[in-house]
């Protein structure tokens, strides 16, 4: 059971490893970019690659069509990677060896929907992933393996998510050998050091220059792609793709401020130290290196001040 990019590789290794994948479940197929064109989920699109029937039942809980599915394809077990529904108990119990579900965090840490996400937003100097026995609560099942990763120092979300999902198809491989074989104990989590990692939401994306310069860079990686990081000068509303820590000091300078323009990017003061803008999207336009943007919008220059930091 999986739905995104993220549950790919794992799909792949299992298929490699020998396993016999008797089916998948995914979400349903939806509307997704600009156009609104509807589009397969990429598990599915891999599954139908792979010959492996598909299944996409709006929702499990209350799905006596879908348990009635499960129960007939009597598998020994399911492994469940970003499949983006909660499976009620009667599917919980199905399987004799239970349900193994990929997590990308370090559990009992983030657990939730967007752990990549709040790992990088937090600072983290590490993350990883860990496969887990699956029960009614939220990724609250005893752990069965982990793997471990650094966190690079301008990783987005986008980049690191691609390479847990390559970890996270091995920790799983790693750990069907030996929890088929019975010498695999599940370790449970101690809930005084869980920590949540909620859905992301659009009104996240605009940045605050109040803020520290790390911290802003940190949000814009941890919402690259989605929701994105956004700021205003005057009327228009520009995304922020691209950033990086610079080492000039702020001076004094209100938080929001162009300090400098160049080939390297904006430099914008913050509520501690500066960062560097270096790539952005304008309205209606393509992403674009800073520079290049600048050629065309009178509105930015030295002294120019983003909104979202102004006095109140």
């Amino acid at each position: 059971m999986g739905t995104p990019a993220f549950a790919v590789p794992s799909l792949k290794a299992l298929l490699a490893a020998g396993y016999d994948v008797k089916a998948v479940f995914t979400q349903p197929d939806r509307p997704v970019g600009r156009g609104k064109q509807i589009a397969m989920p990429p598990v599915k699109e891999a599954a139908l690659e792979a010959g492996i029937p598909v299944h996409q039942p709006q929702r499990l809980r209350g799905n006596e069509e879908a348990l009635a599915t499960l129960q007939a394809i009597a598998p020994d077990l399911i492994v469940v990677v970003a499949y983006g529904q909660i499976l009620p108990e009667s599917i919980l119990n199905l399987p004799p060896f239970g349900c193994i579900n990929v997590h990308a965090s370090l559990l009992p840490r983030y657990r939730g929907a967007a752990p990549i996400q709040w790992s990088i937003l937090h600072g983290d100097a590490e993350t990883g992933v860990a496969t887990m026995q699956m029960e009614k609560g939220l990724d609250t099942g005893p752990m069965l393996m982990e793997a471990r990763t650094p966190i690079g120092a301008d990783e987005t979300a986008d980049a690191l998510s691609q390479r847990l999902s390559e970890i996270g198809a091995q920790t799983l491989v790693d750990t069907l050998g030996p929890w088929f074989e019975g010498t695999l104990k599940p370790t449970p989590q101690d809930d005084a050091l869980a920590t949540y990692a909620p859905m992301l939401t659009k009104a996240m994306a605009e940045l605050d220059w109040r803020q520290g310069a790390q911290a802003l860079h940190q949000r814009i990686r941890a919402l690259h792609p989605w929701p994105g990081t956004t700021t205003k000068l005057g009327d228009e509303t520009v995304k922020i793709l691209k950033a990086s820590l610079s080492p000039r000091d702020p001076e004094g300078s209100l938080p929001g401020t162009v300090l400098a323009m160049g080939p390297a990017g904006w430099e914008i003061a913050c509520g501690s130290g500066v960062l560097r803008i270096e790539q952005v999207q304008l309205p209606n336009k393509k992403a674009q290196s800073s520079e290049e943007a600048a050629r065309g919008w009178r509105a930015i220059a030295v002294g120019s001040r983003f909104e979202g930091s102004l006095d109140t």
